[in-house]
């Protein structure tokens, strides 16, 4: 498997069709706690989404013969599907009950499921609602510290949150994949340390033009398939 993608027809992710079509097709489920009356806010919640991708891959139970690694295996052999669900009271209760891990942020907890097939979504899941997961940020988030991985979002599409944080963990993915052994060992000892920030439109021709990992997105939902969704600029890529 490629491990970086900037060039349309290398990706997972690409629109064109591939043998990864013909794969059996699985699906990463994240699911994101927004309660009625506390809200998390956007921009934590595209970063809280983003690390627990990074926390699922990096977990030994994904990798060699843990008990997630071949359903890992499987859904990277097949289109990287992720899906993002929201949940609150006794459904995050019960969402939590499931195998995965729940990561938190500073406003957001976001909580990551091992691959499931397409269409093998377990009761608790199926019945959550993808729709609804309009988040914003009650201040400007701060300029990103350049030291640190940031995903740069495409200033010109307009997604909605639950899509954008599905968009900001395939650009944590494809950052990750670029990386050694050892690149991918520093980041988890500093935690996975990230931000996601729009770019400013004079700088996107640069990002997505620079040989940095690009989400080029398969048209599923909202986004025209083939659209550059998000540039993954880690520092070590640079």
């Amino acid at each position: 498997m490629s491990h970086v993608s900037t060039a349309p027809g290398a990706s997972p992710f690409q629109a064109e069709r591939s043998p990864r079509d013909d794969a059996p097709q699985f699906v990463l489920p994240l699911v994101v706690r927004i309660e009625r009356n506390a809200p998390p806010a956007r921009t934590d919640a595209l970063e809280t989404a983003a690390r627990a991708v990074l926390v699922l891959l990096g977990d030994e139970r994904a990798q060699g013969d843990g008990e997630w690694a071949e359903a890992v295996r499987s859904w990277e052999d097949a289109r990287i599907r992720k899906v993002v669900r929201r949940a609150r009271g006794a459904e995050w209760r019960r969402a939590e009950t499931l195998p995965g891990i729940t990561v938190p942020g500073g406003s957001a907890q976001v909580r990551v499921f091992p691959p499931i097939p397409l269409d093998g979504w377990p009761k608790d899941l199926a019945k959550l609602q993808v729709s609804g997961t309009e988040l914003d940020d009650p201040e400007p988030p701060a300029a990103a510290d350049p030291a640190q991985p940031v995903l740069w979002l495409n200033p010109e599409l307009e997604m909605s949150a639950g899509k954008a944080m599905a968009r900001a963990g395939h650009g944590a993915q494809l950052a990750w994949w670029a990386l050694s052994d050892a690149e991918r060992a520093a980041w988890r000892d500093a935690g996975y340390a990230l931000a996601v920030r729009t770019a400013d439109p004079a700088d996107w021709a640069r990002l997505t033009g620079g040989g940095l990992p690009v989400v080029r997105d398969a048209g599923f939902t909202e986004i025209a398939p083939g659209s550059c969704t998000v540039v993954a600029d880690h520092p070590a890529l640079r």
